[in-house]
């Protein structure tokens, strides 16, 4: 259910795209071709910019041997490559997968995160980051980014002088494609962001077949969640929990959220333990 959501957000994204490029007057091979070189080189570069803005270190041969047993057990059962792994020096306990295809990814954990898990939590993590990169969550992401992009672009450039609007167009639709597109096309990419966080929870815990200690590592997790940790806004929604939550505001929050609300993602996976199946 969650690739069909999944699969619906970025249609609309792109009728978005379809309806910004129609009112703006702009050529819409021209602009997609635009976003989607500037976002291809992120994506083909994404580990390296995740690992090294976050100041993580590879973890070699005879270092945190818990971490790679399970990453290594995990990996095999699902007859997937050895993922890179890395280590984080930071008190707040969080993790994250990046990388472009199962062959070059990585997952990066922090230094807090192995003192408040026990064993069957963490690899209810882990389990969690390996269903990223078996999704292609980062590719998703990719794609919703481009065709994000695409919108912000138009818009902005119009401002410039670009484009080039019909006049029948309505002043009404016009100020839409202007202000209105690029506010959804941030609404829709991040609730496709959680939706990607709903499916690893899911696909995760089937992985491990272990959903109530992803449950409580996500709980644990949330309890030292106001940790500081210094990350960079663009890479935190690569992470299982938010970074930056201590630092967020209130109200309109959630619209604007990576992640979903960590109590509902708990329930959802106490339920699945329970044999209640979610949409």
């Amino acid at each position: 259910m969650n690739q069909v959501k999944t699969t619906v957000l970025l249609t609309l994204m792109s009728l978005v795209v379809l309806f910004t490029a129609q009112t703006l007057g702009y050529n819409l091979i021209f602009s997609i071709t635009f976003a989607a070189i500037f976002n291809f080189l992120i994506y083909f570069y994404s580990g390296k910019i995740a690992l090294s803005s976050t100041k993580a270190k590879e973890i070699t041969e005879g270092e945190y041997e818990d971490v790679r047993g399970i990453v290594k057990y995990l990996t095999q059962k699902e007859k997937m490559p050895m993922p890179s792994l890395y280590i984080i020096e930071n008190d707040q306990p969080n993790a994250f997968a990046t990388g472009r295809n199962p062959k070059n990814a990585s997952i990066a954990v922090t230094t807090g995160i192995l003192k408040v898990l026990n064993n069957d939590e963490l690899e209810g993590v882990l389990a969690h980051e390996i269903s990223h990169i078996k999704n292609r969550d980062i590719l998703v992401s990719s794609i919703a980014a481009m065709l994000a992009s695409t919108i912000s672009f138009m818009s902005r450039s119009v401002l410039w002088g670009g484009g080039n609007r019909n006049r029948n167009t309505h002043p009404l639709f016009f100020i839409i494609a202007l202000i209105a597109a690029p506010l959804a096309s941030v609404i829709i990419r991040m609730a496709i962001s959680r939706t990607r966080e709903y499916g690893a929870d899911r696909t995760g815990s089937d992985i491990s077949g272990n959903p109530l200690a992803l449950a409580s590592a996500l709980e644990k997790i949330e309890a030292y969640s106001k940790l500081p940790m210094n990350v960079n806004p663009a890479v935190s929604q690569l992470f299982i929990s938010d970074p930056l939550k201590a630092l967020s505001g209130g109200g309109m929050r959630k619209l604007f959220s990576t992640h979903p609300p960590t109590a509902e993602r708990v329930r959802r996976l106490r339920e699945d333990a329970s044999g209640i199946r979610y949409g």
